[in-house]
């Protein structure tokens, strides 16, 4: 018999393009003042393509995902993908979290298969072969049977992103999904989301604050503004693919860095600034990108 396809294969045809056009969102805040959190952004996230947005910190990046994933709408401007208006949730979107979001009391494979069970899309066998096989894949075969609590950190970051893609989202946005993790665990989770984007060309946007992380990742670049955030700046990251992080010591990869590492700088500065603690910004920032 063969083995069950998984919804990972040809799926690069299902791909969207999310563009967000003049975009601005405010709170009020308790003493009742309007508090701008992202203002007049502009961006594409082209079909295929792996976008990272990166800015500096509090500077409204979860707040943009939130508004691409429509769990919030923006006060101005448009969000749309492959054209139509973004108006709410769908499957079509889906997000990977800052923190694991699996359910705590269902087993690994019970998670994967929640989405497309309670969808109705699929009889209930056909859906369990699936996510049996894209377990297989994503190296959780074993442990399809244990809870979230019995997995690694690397382990729930896997089990989320077969928990999304068994549902052929067309755009995986992924909001800081490796903070947290250790050093050695998140490079290899870089590793791994990297060759899993070059097999499957799903349109994906990646929020990181990590600058190494975000050009190792990226096709395209978008810097952000400090509070409130827009597009201050928006690169193409010309590295080819397949990456490996052999690439990182290449000189290419180096001036994208010093690019980049200068608008987050100024971006950064602006941000401390306003809040009087820019004094001693550069000195700690240059100290933690010497290398």
């Amino acid at each position: 018999m063969e083995p069950a396809a998984t919804p990972l294969q040809g799926h690069a045809t299902g791909s969207g393009e999310i563009a967000v056009e003049d975009v601005s969102c405010a709170i009020i805040d308790r003493q009742g003042r309007k508090v701008p959190l992202v203002d007049g952004c502009s961006f594409l996230a082209e079909r295929g393509r792996f976008t990272v947005l990166v800015g500096p910190s509090g500077c409204g990046k979860t707040t943009l995902m939130n508004m691409i994933a429509g769990y919030t709408r923006p006060d101005a401007g448009s969000i749309k993908l492959d054209g139509f208006d973004v108006d709410g949730p769908a499957w079509d979107r889906l997000m990977v979290f800052q923190e694991s979001a699996l359910f705590p009391w269902m087993t690994t494979l019970e998670n994967v298969v929640y989405g497309p069970m309670v969808r109705g899309i699929k009889p209930l066998p056909e859906i369990r072969r699936e996510a049996g096989a894209l377990l297989e894949k994503f190296g959780l075969g074993e442990f399809k049977d244990r809870y979230p609590n019995a997995l690694s950190g690397g382990m729930q970051r896997r089990g989320e992103l077969a928990r999304a893609l068994i549902n052929d989202p067309r755009v995986l946005l992924m909001d800081e999904p490796f903070r947290g993790l250790d050093a050695m665990t998140r490079q290899l989770m870089q590793e791994y989301l990297v060759q899993l984007f070059e097999e499957t060309r799903t349109t994906t946007i990646f929020v990181t604050s990590e600058i190494d992380e975000a050009i190792f990742l990226a096709d395209r670049l978008v810097i952000l503004s400090s509070a409130p955030a827009r597009a201050a700046r928006v690169m193409e990251v010309d590295l080819p693919r397949p990456r490996s992080f052999e690439m990182l010591a290449s000189p290419a990869y180096a001036a994208l860095k010093e690019a980049a590492l200068e608008l987050l700088y100024k971006e950064a500065l602006a941000a401390f600034t306003a809040s009087g603690q820019a004094s001693d910004l550069k000195e700690a920032f240059e100290r933690r990108h010497a290398s």
